[in-house]
């Protein structure tokens, strides 16, 4: 059983686009003629160019050789060209490669990929969702009406969530490091107050901010959201400064959680080595795919901090993320995103009812491509799947993110 052959399907989600502008989806297939699905996150190179580097991390570490052999193979791509270190681009493809030999590696063996990775821990999983506007709601106005959010929250959790996320301190900018407007911070405290009141103690508050601000605004505004309980503050600080992230961890008894922007056990240990956070929130299409992640979580667990895996992106990435969640004894919750084209795009995609999603048992991922469905909505721009804006901070007229709704 050899790796063969590869398709990449870019492919836009309709708007507003949950999930982000376009998701990159590969298609891995063998010798014997056994096929695996993969998905590449948030890449930092337009489609076009992501699309060649998928191909040639493939052509030149994979093609070949056997899905097995994923130690090897990570190696090679970790090692190329000299480097030995994380690369988000190169190592985000090979996260996509990885995963769809994970499904190759499960068809072949008749079983769920969870099994192949320590089999069942786990049940069920709980499952979170970002708070998204409802059909009547101003898609625009929605990111700053505490009343709507609040609303959406008390619907989620009418259909069995546990668990709610929103971040409405923004803005979504690449400066980042910023003190706060003392407009954001009301605006969190006054989501939150909203949100706390309409699903009490029925959910927990999941607070993100993106990674916006320096350690003293950070600190500022997680003592103005300590009495709402949040169960984590995502990202309090720019991700690539553990130091700073620690210092915000011991000014806080809000759990800081972080990981969607790192790659691989590398960035990953000195996060849990100076405390900076005890909730770890890899994207599996991007941290080094399943076994990363798993090495990850096993790292995890000897600081006693739990995994809940990030999901902005399509279907494939979410079954991984299931998989894994299945086999994994520190897992949190998993984040899901349920839409119309998250469904569509694939069958047999693992559903969440009354808040959690069962362990698949079809083999492999359990998921199959719909080709027509990919082929009707193709990406064909060159814009990046998601951005962060110039502007700074607007201390006038307040800051909003958009959910990171594609424009």
């Amino acid at each position: 059983m050899k790796l063969a052959d590869l398709e990449v399907f870019v492919t836009a989600p309709p708007a507003p686009g949950w999930g982000g502008r376009y998701w990159l989806t590969l298609r891995v297939t063998t010798a014997c003629g056994i096929t695996g699905l993969g998905e590449v996150y948030a890449a930092a190179v337009g489609p076009e160019a992501m699309r060649a580097v998928i191909t040639d991390v493939f052509e030149r570490h994979m093609e070949g050789e056997s899905p097995e052999d994923i130690e090897k193979m990570f190696r090679r791509v970790y090692s190329s060209g000299f480097t030995q270190r994380p690369d988000p681009t190169v190592i985000g493809a090979f996260s996509g490669l990885e995963i769809a030999c994970w499904d190759i590696l499960g068809k072949a063996r008749e079983r769920p990929v969870w099994a192949l990775l320590g089999g069942r821990m786990n049940d069920r999983l709980r499952a979170y969702s970002y708070l998204y506007p409802m059909e009547h709601h101003d898609g625009t106005a929605f990111w700053t009406r505490p009343d709507q959010a609040a609303e959406a929250a008390a619907a989620l959790v009418a259909e069995g969530w546990t668990a709610v996320k929103f971040d409405p301190a923004g803005p979504y900018t690449m400066r980042g490091g910023h003190m706060p407007a003392l407009s954001d911070i009301a605006q969190s405290v006054a989501h939150c107050t909203r949100i706390r009141a309409a699903v009490g103690d029925r959910a927990d508050l999941l607070f993100g901010t993106h990674g916006q601000f320096s350690t003293a605004g950070a600190i500022r505004l997680a003592k103005a959201l300590e009495r709402f309980d949040p169960l984590w503050y995502e990202e309090p600080v720019p991700p690539d400064n553990c130091a700073a992230m620690a210092e915000v961890a011991r000014a806080t008894a809000i759990p800081v959680a972080t990981g969607e922007r790192l790659c691989t056990k590398a960035e990953f240990a000195p996060v849990l080595r100076q405390g900076a956070a005890r909730i770890l929130q890899p994207a599996l299409g991007r941290v080094g795919g399943i076994w990363e992640a798993k090495k990850i979580a096993a790292m995890a667990e000897v600081y006693n901090a739990h995994m809940a895996p990030h999901l902005y992106a399509g279907p494939v990435e979410w079954a991984a993320n299931v998989h894994f969640g299945v086999s994994c004894p520190n897992l949190l919750m998993v984040e899901a995103i349920e839409t119309p084209f998250h469904d569509a795009l694939v069958t047999g995609r693992p559903k969440v009812e009354n808040g959690f999603v069962e362990a698949p048992a079809a083999p492999g991922l359990g998921i199959e491509l719909n080709e027509d469905v990919a082929a009707a909505h193709p990406y064909t721009g060159d814009r990046l799947h998601l951005e962060m804006r110039d502007a700074p901070c607007d201390w006038q007229n307040g800051n909003a993110f958009a959910g990171g709704a594609a424009e």
